[in-house]
């Protein structure tokens, strides 16, 4: 039987395959530092958006894979940069006229438009860890403003004053002329309005530590580069946490992939060694677009979870990281059936398969079983003609078609069936359209009910499958999709739906003719 590490060494799951890349990297010398890091980077200009979480859930997924192949140890770190100026006001915050009034403060310097932290950053930055905790994430929380003010970064911002020509000669090259006029990498907090400066230097003094500068008003300061009164500017910032940290891994998203050589090349600069990388594809809104946490156009991590589970929301995250996806409502309910479906099939996998499958990223290779016995598609359609406003209203139909479950004895069928209820109120209702049938349709739908009326043979989910197909053959449709989607127009007011067989047995046979007879009646149009 193939050992987990041996299958892990060829497995072609993208965490694998980051991992053993990861490895290569020690192939000849174990850390000095006497561990991997992996890091993530949070931007807390805005609240903490599903991207965020998809950054540190993928890393960890990694992180997990990396423990399988080495005995080398692993810390994962997420570094807020929460020293950045505020550039813009995000809109969807309150007090939008005194976060105007601090523009350009470091975020932790902003106060909280919220009023419940000393900053917005850290209001920010609680939104992040409150989240990451919710979901058992192994990490250590990094501020950007502790690493400077508390001389962490001190060691490297010294040797930017003294390779500061070099750095400078990378960065040039990226700018504009008109932007290598104004630019420098440091860029000083200004003693008395505490404001984020962009301003050239007159002087960069390696001997001293320290950069000479105008500010707007044309008055000449000289601070220290060190004690958190100096900062760089983001991409700089971005080569020199790896150089200062001794990062072995981070991704970020496609927006920074032509940022990733200006990144190394500072790093190197610095004395540091360039970290691997891992360039993952955005994520769009309804329309197309990309998710941004200061227009919050996406999904928030708490709506997800008001709809679906956790689980779910990291199933989507492994699909596909390199390929661009919708994330928008409409998602929810496929993640949530696709996470269960690949739940179920883990426990005959061969280790080989298992390690390829979500649900081992997932849950770090300790993979519960799954108690749907009702696909999620299901619920909902169920939570469509039951009327219910809470899980409890559903558990009457449950009960009939698995008698053996109980909200007790499956805790995850029994939330799903809450997020049914209200994924069903907020999203499906508003938009169904019922309509008459055609009268070849409403031929067909009368003999369904006739042959229900007569049923006797229980709530087998095939055998009413059978039946309805029966049915559609029986009058003509030749394409036998047409006639289940009749159904679902006539009946539930949507194009398309479930296997109307296990709908039947799940809502039961009485109550689908009873449907039958009300949408025939013209009731459901009303």
């Amino acid at each position: 039987m193939t050992s987990l590490r041996d299958a892990a060494m060829t497995s072609k799951a993208w965490p694998f395959e980051e991992a053993r890349r990861l490895l290569k990297r020690y192939e000849k010398k174990a850390p000095e530092k006497g561990h991997v890091l992996f890091e993530t980077g949070y931007g807390p200009s805005g609240l903490p958006h599903i991207g965020t979480f998809g950054e540190v859930a993928r890393t960890t997924m990694i992180r997990r894979a990396f423990e399988v192949i080495s005995d080398i140890p692993t810390r994962l770190i997420c570094f807020s940069d929460d020293m950045d100026g505020m550039r813009k006001v995000p809109e969807n915050v309150p007090q939008q006229d005194l976060l105007k009034a601090n523009i350009q403060k470091p975020l932790t310097a902003v106060p909280d438009p919220f009023g419940e932290y000393e900053s917005f950053g850290h209001h920010n930055n609680a939104m992040l860890r409150r989240f990451l905790d919710t979901f058992g994430f192994e990490y250590e929380f990094y501020s950007a403003t502790d690493f400077y003010k508390t001389g962490q970064f001190d060691a490297v911002l010294l040797r930017a004053c003294e390779r500061y020509d070099d750095i400078m000669a990378v960065m040039l090259k990226s700018l504009r002329e008109e932007r290598q006029q104004t630019y420098s990498c440091f860029l000083p907090i200004h003693p008395e309005t505490g404001r984020v400066l962009y301003v050239p230097m007159k002087e960069v003094n390696a001997k001293d530590g320290t950069i000479t500068f105008d500010d707007e008003d044309g008055r000449e300061w000289t601070l220290p580069v060190t004690g958190g009164q100096v900062k760089l500017q983001w991409k700089p910032d971005f080569g020199a946490r790896w150089a200062a940290l001794d990062v072995d891994f981070e991704m970020y998203g496609k927006d920074h992939s032509t940022n990733t050589p200006i990144y190394d090349k500072i790093c190197e600069i610095l004395g540091g060694k360039k970290p691997e990388h891992f360039t993952y594809e955005l994520f769009l809104d309804e329309n197309g677009e990309k998710i941004s946490k200061s227009k919050g156009n996406g999904l928030t991590i708490d709506e997800w979870l008001t709809y679906a589970s956790s689980e779910s929301l990291s199933y989507f995250m492994f699909q596909k990281p390199k390929t661009a996806k919708r994330l928008w409502w409409d998602v929810i309910p496929k993640a949530m059936d696709e996470y269960h479906q690949q739940l179920r099939a883990y426990p005959g996998q061969s280790v080989e398969q298992q390690l390829a499958n979500p649900v081992w990223h997932i849950h770090g290779g300790d993979v519960p079983e799954s108690d749907m016995v009702v696909p999620f598609s299901m619920l909902l359609n169920l939570a469509s003609v039951a009327g219910a406003q809470d899980a409890a209203g559903l558990w009457g139909f449950i009960k009939r078609y698995a008698p053996e479950a109980t909200p007790q004895t499956h805790p995850q069928l029994d939330q799903a069936a809450g997020y049914a209820v209200r994924y069903f109120n907020d999203f499906v209702a508003p938009k169904r359209v019922f309509r008459l049938p055609t009268d070849s349709e409403r031929a067909a739908m009368e003999d369904l009910a006739a042959r229900l009326r007569v049923w006797d043979g229980g709530l087998d989910a095939e055998a009413l499958q059978s039946e309805v197909f029966a049915v559609g053959k029986a009058h003509g449709f030749e394409n036998l999709r047409q006639w289940f989607q009749a159904l679902y127009e006539v009946l539930l007011g949507q194009s398309q739906g479930p296997r109307f067989g296990g709908f039947i047995a799940l809502y039961g046979v009485s109550e689908t003719v009873a449907l039958i007879d009300k949408a025939l009646s013209g009731e459901l149009v009303a």
